[in-house]
Order: C-alpha cells, then structure tokens, then sequence
C-alpha cells in the first residue's frame, strides 16, 4: 500500500527501514523520504511504526517469559 503519494514511499519501504533499523518516525521518514513534502502522511507512517513496535514488543516479552 502506498503510504505517501507525493515520494511514493510503499508500507513495504516503511517496514525495510525498520528492518535496517530505524525505530522513530523522524528516522523512518529521513530513511524513507516520507513526510518530506506535504506531511499527510506523517499519521500513517506512526501507525505503521507504532504498530511493529509493539509487535517486536510483544514477542521480546514472549521470549522472556520463556526463559
């Protein structure tokens, strides 16, 4: 799905950037070139963002509770 219209910038380019690392909108957004022009899409590259960190958070927790 497309994200932001004005780069083109893909859910898929937002989940690439956090693969690399990336873990603040401002990093996914410099990483991404999101949000560079217009700024509609700022809300829903947080929720993208927003969304793998607590998934990322769930299984950590996941994993400590099995240890």
């Amino acid at each position: 799905m497309i994200v932001c219209q004005c780069r083109v910038v893909t859910d898929r380019d937002v989940d690439a950037a956090l693969a690399d690392g990336a873990r603040t909108v401002s990093a996914i957004c410099r990483s991404t070139g999101a949000a560079q022009d217009c700024g509609s899409c700022i809300f829903s590259v947080k929720k993208l963002v927003t969304r793998h960190l607590e998934h990322e958070c769930s299984h950590l927790e996941a994993d400590g509770a099995a240890s």
